[in-house]
C-alpha cells in the first residue's frame, strides 16, 4: 500500500484528503507545518508527499528544498493558488513532480498522485537482471537464453553512458523494464526518471506535456506550465511507443536531441535542457519510414544504441524459470502456500507461441492462481485461462457460456430498437467489475490491477454503473 504524506495547515482539508485517498487503497499520513512533515520523512518516509505552497513558519519552496536534500527522488506534488504559480513553477523546474492549482478537480488529483506514486516506484525499484526466480524482486528480467544474454550484455555497456536508446521489441517482451534498469545503472540514477507513452496521451496533449506552455497559448491556459522534458533537466526521459509520435511532435524531439534545447507551446524562449533520450516502440519503423510516417533524421538520432529484445517463442528455455518466477511471485500476493503445476500443464505452456510474450505468461499463470486458490494446476486450469473461461474450483458455480448466451439470445429476440451493444457491455461490465470487487474484499487497488485499469479509471466506472460495495466489506 503506497503512503501519502499532506503537508497543508488546512485541517478540513487534510481530512478530505485522508478519507479521498483511503478509499482509493492509500494510506495517508498529515502534518500541520512543514517542520513536522520533514520530520516524519525522516522517520518513515512516504511515498509521494503533496505540499502546500503557504505553510507556518517554514513556506513550501524551503520545505521542498530539504526534502529534495534527503530524497531527490521522493515525488512532491505542489498545492498552490494563482498567487504562488511561479514558485511553484520554479519548483517543478527544480524537481518538483508536479504541481495542482486550488480548487482541484478530484480526478486530476487522483491521476497525478497515481503517475507520483508509479515515478517513485519507477526511479527507486531496482530491476533485477538476470535474476533467480525465487529471490527475484518483483521488478525483475528473467531469463538465462543467449537472446536475454546479449540484452543484459548491451545494457551493461549502454548505461554508463548519455547515448540516445532505442528498445524495440514486441508488446509484452519487457521494454520498460530494459528502460528503468539502464537508468538506475546511469550516472543519472540520481535525478528524475520520467516516462510518456505516447499513445496513452492524446496527440491535442501530448506536446503540451512534453514542452509545457505559456500564459494564453491557447484557450484555457491560465499560467504558464512547465513540461516533463524540461522537468527531466539533468535526468532521463523514457518515451514508450514513440513510434505511434505525431509527425509534428517528431521534429521537436529531433530538435531536443540535435540541439539539446526546447521551446514552450506559445513561446519564443528558447530553453536549454539536458536530459538523456531513451525511447521504446514494437511498431516496424522501417516500414513507417517508407510510408511516411516517421521521420528518418529522428530514426537515426534515435538509433544510436538499439536493443531489441525477442519474443517468448524464441527463447523457450526461459519459460520454465518464468512459469517459476511468477507462480512465487503471484503466490506470496496471494497468500497461497507452494503452488503446484504438473507435467501436462507445463506442457501446454511450453509449446503454446505466447503471442503476447512474457505479459501474456504472467496474465495467464495470475489467472489462475485466483481462480485455483492453491489447488494443484492441472491442464484443463491452463486451456481455461488461455481461452478466457476459468473454472472456479471453489465450489461456487460460475456462469457458462451456455447461460451467458441464452442471456443474449433473451435480449436479441426482444429487438431493442438502439444502442443493443452497448446495453450488453454496460451490463457484463458492471458484473465484471463487482465480482472483482468481491474477490479483492472490496480492496479498489487489487481490484484495478486484477482487471488491468488504474485506480481513477475504475472509481469513475463504479459511479458511472452505480455499483455498490457492501457495507461489511473492509476497504483499505
Amino acid at each position: 500500500m503506497s503512503k501519502i504524506l499532506i503537508i497543508d495547515d488546512d485541517d478540513q482539508l487534510r481530512r478530505s484528503f485522508e478519507k479521498l485517498l483511503i478509499q482509493e487503497d492509500y494510506f495517508v499520513e498529515g502534518a500541520a507545518s512543514g517542520e513536522a512533515g520533514l520530520k516524519i520523512i525522516q522517520t518513515d518516509p512516504p511515498d509521494v508527499v503533496i505540499l502546500d505552497m503557504r505553510l507556518p513558519g517554514m513556506n513550501g519552496l524551503e520545505v521542498f528544498h530539504s526534502i529534495h536534500d534527503m530524497d531527490s527522488k521522493l515525488p512532491v506534488i505542489m498545492m498552490t493558488a494563482f498567487g504562488t504559480t511561479e514558485t511553484a513553477i520554479e519548483a517543478t523546474k527544480m524537481g518538483a513532480f508536479d504541481y495542482i492549482l486550488k480548487p482541484f478537480e478530484i480526478p486530476d488529483m487522483l491521476a497525478t498522485i497515481q503517475q507520483a506514486v508509479e515515478a517513485g516506484r519507477f526511479m527507486k525499484s531496482p530491476v533485477d537482471m538476470n535474476a533467480i526466480p525465487e529471490t527475484a524482486s518483483k521488478e525483475a528480467l528473467i531469463g538465462r537464453s543467449k537472446p536475454m544474454q546479449d540484452v543484459y550484455k548491451a545494457i551493461g555497456r549502454v548505461a554508463p553512458t548519455d547515448a540516445t536508446v532505442l528498445i524495440r521489441g514486441e508488446s509484452g517482451t519487457g521494454k520498460e523494464l530494459v528502460a528503468r534498469a539502464i537508468y538506475q545503472h546511469s550516472a543519472r540514477s540520481k535525478k528524475p526518471f520520467l516516462v510518456i507513452n505516447c499513445v496513452a496521451i492524446p496527440e491535442n496533449l501530448l506536446e503540451s506535456e512534453l514542452f509545457g506552455y505559456e500564459k494564453g497559448a491557447f484557450t484555457g491556459a491560465a499560467h504558464r506550465r512547465v513540461g516533463k522534458i524540461e522537468q527531466a533537466h539533468h535526468g532521463t526521459v523514457f518515451l514508450d511507443e514513440i513510434g505511434d509520435m505525431p509527425a509534428s511532435i517528431q521534429a521537436k524531439i529531433l530538435r531536443l536531441l540535435q540541439e539539446k534545447s526546447i521551446e514552450r507551446l506559445g513561446g519564443r524562449e528558447t530553453i536549454p535542457v539536458d536530459v538523456r533520450i531513451i525511447a521504446a516502440t514494437n511498431r516496424d519503423l522501417e516500414t513507417a519510414l517508407a510510408e511516411g510516417r516517421f521521420r528518418e533524421d529522428l530514426y537515426f538520432r534515435l538509433k544510436v544504441v538499439t536493443i531489441t529484445l525477442p519474443p517468448l517463442f524464441q527463447r523457450q528455455d526461459d519459460i520454465p524459470l518464468l512459469m517459476e518466477y511468477f507462480l512465487a511471485r503471484f503466490a506470496l500476493e496471494m497468500g497461497i502456500d507452494n503452488p503446484t503445476i504438473d507435467n501436462r500443464a507445463k506442457g501446454i505452456l511450453m509449446n503454446y507461441p505466447w503471442p503476447g510474450n512474457v505479459r501474456e505468461l504472467a496474465n495467464v499463470l495470475q489467472k489462475t492462481l485466483i481462480f485455483n486458490r492453491g489447488a494443484p494446476i492441472g491442464p484443463e486450469d491452463i486451456t481455461g485461462a488461455l481461452r478466457g473461461d476459468l473454472p472456479i474450483k471453489s465450489g461456487n458455480k460460475g456462469v457458462g457460456n451456455q447461460e451467458i448466451r441464452h442471456w443474449i439470445q433473451e435480449i436479441l429476440s426482444l429487438k431493442p430498437q438502439n444502442n443493443l451493444f452497448d446495453f450488453c457491455m454496460d451490463h457484463f461490465t458492471g458484473i465484471l467489475i463487482s465480482e472483482a470487487l468481491n474477490l479483492t474484499a472490496g480492496n479498489r487497488s487489487r481490484a484495478a490491477k486484477l482487471l488491468g485499469l488504474s485506480r481513477p479509471t475504475l472509481h469513475s466506472k463504479i459511479e458511472k454503473y452505480n455499483i455498490q460495495i457492501e457495507t461489511s466489506v473492509k476497504e483499505e
